[in-house]
């Protein structure tokens, strides 16, 4: 490693980056072995602290949610050393109370995705982890105080359901999601966090609000330029609760045990782990493994 380790990572729109007080900007190249990431990761400074930011969909907004690189970027994320990862995404608010232009920090997560990796195990090394609370209690909560700090309308925890996209839902399918008690709707949630945590990653999100979905008889369905719209008024919000967070996140340990996850994960005997399996997954289980 010819850098110095960046302990935050922030996962969001490739204009995320482009704000005041970041210094020293610049591009990190990274390969992992899961592939590249979705792309050039930009590095810089906040008040002193390093910080990264990685395009979830590519500069451009190239990948559908289904082709995003969820693996390698969470690897290209642990390489570079970052411990606390920050999700930016957009979301359909399935309650009445949830507004669009409001966000959340959601604190439960149900995968409702079918065609994308899920782990970075299998193949001759199996881990299965514990996932009860999949986003960091300790991290959602700073997030969430840094964002009511910033001015957000914002609303602290509820479950999130992950669809596979691109498509929206349809109205059945989204009153359904309603009956089943989810309360907001994204498409990249999942695998992102559980990824995050097999990694051994501390991972909120600060989900934006942009449309009801299409449930709400009294409102239009969702739409791209629905989506584009309120995403661009909130940018500003987001890269001030960004600016506030970051500082806070060096001041002391969570209070959590993400970093600790696969001590009690891996259950594959060890003389059965090829070579090959082992060290593609040398950075997530070196610690345990060799």
């Amino acid at each position: 490693m010819d850098h110095d380790p960046i302990h935050i990572g922030v996962i969001g729109g490739s204009g995320l980056y482009q704000m005041e007080g970041l210094e020293d900007m610049h591009e990190v190249r990274v390969t992992t072995p899961f592939g590249d990431p979705s792309d050039v990761l930009i590095a810089g400074r906040i008040e002193g602290v390093p910080v990264v930011f990685l395009p979830r969909h590519g500069r451009g907004h190239i990948h559908a949610p289904t082709e995003v690189p969820y693996r390698a970027n969470i690897h290209a994320l642990k390489q570079l050393g970052v411990e606390k990862i920050i999700s930016i995404s957009a979301c359909g608010s399935l309650r009445e109370h949830l507004h669009p232009g409001d966000i959340v920090v959601p604190n439960q997560l149900f995968d409702f995705t079918k065609n994308r990796p899920r782990s970075f195990f299998g193949e001759g090394l199996v881990a299965h982890i514990s996932v009860a609370e999949p986003f960091c209690p300790a991290l959602s909560t700073l997030l969430f105080n840094a964002v009511a700090a910033a001015g957000g309308t914002v609303h602290r925890g509820g479950t999130l359901i992950t669809i596979e996209g691109p498509r929206f839902s349809t109205k059945s399918e989204s009153l359904v999601y309603r009956q089943w008690g989810m309360d907001i709707i994204g498409m990249t949630a999942a695998p992102e966090a559980f990824l995050a945590r097999e990694a051994g990653i501390c991972y909120a999100t600060m989900a934006h609000i942009t449309d009801y979905d299409v449930w709400h008889e009294s409102e239009e369905p969702v739409t791209v330029e629905m989506v584009v719209q309120v995403l661009h008024h909130n940018l500003g919000l987001a890269q001030q609760a960004i600016r506030l967070l970051v500082p806070r996140l060096v001041e002391g340990a969570a209070d959590c045990v993400c970093a600790q996850t696969l001590d009690t994960a891996l259950i594959t005997a060890p003389e059965s782990i090829s070579a090959e399996a082992l060290d593609r997954r040398r950075l997530l289980v070196g610690a345990y493994l060799l």
